[in-house]
């Protein structure tokens, strides 16, 4: 037998492998020959990776994690967060320093449908790195939320915990001299990631090589200070983080001397069209923030969808956002009292933006602040942890079509039954209601967010946790959370050997 002939039938006895594979873990359909629409699966393996909470010795950080009830992959399976094992810690004077970490779960999730939680305090807490699979896999969400009452940032500052990718835009970022923004970038596999960072001002492009071929370790998590990167202080930045090689988990936490702080999520992929869910009815300063990273301008309609109705704000009713650079307006009060949402809808021709708002509540030295970056639908489930039996406040918007949803909050994670109820949402409007709550609640619980029927719908939860007169909160947005994959129907084509 020669070697043609060797390799051939390999290549036939793998190809009727994968084949096989895919035929009997298809969905079973009617027999039709034709072509098939693919199937929604549930995914097998989640992986999140938790930033470092904070360097403040007075913090105090807690985890949910959750994995909402429903159909996953197979009867078993197990979530876990697990140390970096190897972390770089910011000291309050910017310095860094390199700490090994154990390798102890620091939370696991044994079944869907009941939060567990964890609780850390001061700021020696090491960034983390979870995986789930099998049952617990589809939907897992873990939310991370740190307080703390005095020191640049105090406030509350929360962020889901996010999945390792190789691009992220943050339009919102600065290196004023009030602000002290450091990105976090969290590699969670066994080689090392390379990662380039990119800022554009209102003028363009800043010229650095600082932030080229940043070494991201296996393991390990490395926080990069804006200011060390920028030639000057400039108020209002675009950020594109990108790994050349590997992957990682990038976030933005931004402190404030005066306005506290909070983590400055990624925005969604450049779009066209660009929905800002969830500013607070008590705002009293809203900032937007977009960026064109296309080779075209791009010249944005801009309404505020209120409760009742969608309307421009006085004298921004439209902004133009020139390739390559940062525009920014300041919105002031925009809600006058109500819950709103920023719709961005191209007036003219269709380039593609990234943007992001800062939300201000509160007066004077009791001023409080959360970002609110651009955010999917919920697609097919979107999901968000850690609610309290108060300051939990659902925001849920309808860009185009009326449209209806279920939200079901979660037993307790120490007790309490789940329950739901269906909203509907008309088109060009924000309904902001109080969360759901579980009956005989006791800890805290999550919350997930189904389409009914009608048209996109796009969502956050507002947090809050008032202390001292200061109202601290923060925003979270609630895209798909990923529980199922498209998976297309496969058949064996031997024929394909043929040609």
């Amino acid at each position: 037998m020669n070697r043609t002939t060797q390799s051939l039938i390999a290549a036939v006895a793998a190809l009727a492998a994968v084949t096989g594979f895919a035929v009997a873990n298809a969905p079973d359909d009617s027999g039709d020959d034709g072509a098939k629409a693919a199937a929604r699966l549930p995914v097998e393996r989640t992986s999140l990776l938790c930033p470092v909470p904070s360097s403040s010795d007075l913090a105090e950080t807690s985890y949910t994690a959750f994995t909402p009830a429903g159909e996953g992959s197979g009867k078993t399976g197990k979530a876990q967060l697990m140390p970096a094992t190897r972390a770089l810690k910011v000291t309050p004077e910017g310095a860094a320093r390199e700490e090994k970490k154990d390798d102890k779960p620091f939370l696991t999730s044994k079944a869907p449908g009941k939060p567990v939680t964890g609780e850390e305090s001061g700021g020696d807490v090491p960034a983390l790195l979870g995986t789930a699979d099998g049952r617990l896999a589809p939907g897992w969400t873990v939310q991370q939320t740190t307080k703390y009452a005095v020191g640049s940032g105090r406030g509350v500052q929360g962020t889901n915990c996010t999945a390792p990718d190789t691009d992220f835009w943050f339009p919102g970022a600065s290196t004023d001299k009030d602000r002290s923004d450091y990105v976090h970038l969290t590699n969670p596999d066994d080689t090392a990631a390379v990662v380039d960072i990119e800022l554009y001002g209102k003028d363009g492009a800043l010229k650095t090589e600082v932030g080229e071929a940043i070494q991201v370790q296996p393991h390990s998590s490395v926080p990069v200070l804006l200011s060390t990167l920028a030639p000057k202080e400039q108020t209002n930045l675009t950020m594109h983080v990108t790994a050349r090689s590997g992957r990682v988990a990038a976030a933005v936490q931004s402190s404030d001397d005066k306005l506290g702080g909070d983590w400055l999520p990624a925005s969604a992929d450049p779009a066209s069209r660009l929905v800002l869910p969830g500013i607070p009815e008590d705002a009293t300063s809203v900032r937007l923030v977009a960026f064109a990273p296309g080779a075209d301008d791009a010249d944005l309609k801009v309404q505020l969808a209120s409760p009742t109705g969608s309307i421009s704000p006085a004298g921004h009713a439209n902004l133009h956002v020139k390739s390559g650079m940062t525009s920014a307006v300041d919105l002031g009060d925009v809600t006058k009292g109500e819950a709103g949402s920023l719709i961005l809808t191209p007036t003219e021709d269709a380039a593609p933006v990234v943007a992001a708002l800062r939300v201000t509540r509160g007066k004077g030295a009791d001023q409080e602040t959360a970002f609110i970056p651009a955010t999917n639908a919920i697609g097919t489930r979107a999901t968000v942890a850690d609610n309290r039996a108060k300051g939990s406040t659902l925001s849920l918007v309808a860009p185009g079509k009326t449209g209806k949803v279920k939200v079901t909050a979660s037993e307790g994670s120490e007790g309490g039954s789940p329950t739901s109820k269906t909203y509907t949402i008309k088109g060009g409007t924000t309904l902001g209601v109080k969360a759901p709550v579980p009956s005989g609640l006791k800890g805290t619980y999550a919350i997930t967010v189904e389409p009914v029927s009608g048209g996109d719908v796009h969502a956050s939860r507002m947090l809050e946790s008032p202390e001292d007169g200061i109202p601290m909160f923060t925003v979270q947005t609630l895209p798909d959370d990923r529980g199922t994959v498209s998976v297309p129907e496969a058949e064996q084509d031997l024929k394909v050997l043929q040609k």
